[in-house]
């Protein structure tokens, strides 16, 4: 049973005293973003890797780990794991919302630990986080739902103070995402000479599992 209220309590108390060196690292990833923006492409190859660095960093947080600033390039050692992930999420999600759009919604929660494994898991091919999410998530994506919604209020009230809550909310949000991680990892055993998964097509996933 995921216990909402302790995973937000828990997030609350660990980002205490570090929300400053957390808006440098926000600010330098919304800057070189940016900037990668002029060039086309270029944010494609910046924003997997921050994603992957945002994980790392809340996963430490949540572990007792004071983040410091060169943290923010964290997720560039892996790049190219961080890369297809982002590829492969991008690609399912869009094929399955070809079918319908909830269940392209609902591949995206199955989804959404990937970085969180990768994380944990430096180098791991990509195909097997997010299978590994994918297991994860059976039966907790109603859960994330919930969990994300529970913040509404929060995002609303941030509205209203022209977006200087967001500096609080969102490590707020992260950690508590990287809390749920961590409530739910334990329940999945994978096998770690399991062999990377083929690729499947929405069709052939459709009739392989029931979600």
């Amino acid at each position: 049973m995921i216990n909402r209220a302790e995973i937000k309590k828990a997030a609350k108390e660990q980002i205490k005293g570090k929300i400053g060196v957390l808006l440098v690292i926000s600010l330098i990833i919304v800057v070189i973003q940016y900037v990668a923006s002029l060039v086309g492409i270029g944010t494609l190859l910046v924003a997997p890797a921050f994603y992957l660095s945002t994980s790392i960093i809340f996963l430490g947080i949540t572990n007792g780990k004071a983040p410091v600033i060169m943290d923010t390039f964290e997720g560039f050692k892996d790049w190219w794991s961080s890369f297809k992930v982002y590829i492969f999420m991008t690609l399912f999600t869009f094929l399955w919302s070809l079918l319908f759009i909830i269940p392209g919604i609902i591949k995206g929660y199955s989804y959404a630990m990937s970085y969180f494994i990768l994380a944990e898991n430096p180098g791991m091919p990509a195909l097997e986080a997010i299978d590994r999410s994918k297991k994860m998530m059976d039966g907790h994506k109603w859960d994330l739902f919930v969990l994300m919604l529970s913040f509404i209020g929060w995002i609303i009230l941030a509205c209203f103070t022209f977006g200087i809550l967001y500096i609080w909310l969102v490590p707020y949000m992260s950690a508590a995402y990287a809390n749920f991680y961590n409530e739910i990892k334990g329940e999945t055993v994978v096998e770690t000479t399991e062999p990377a998964p083929e690729v499947e097509a929405p069709a052939e996933e459709a009739a392989s599992e029931n979600n």
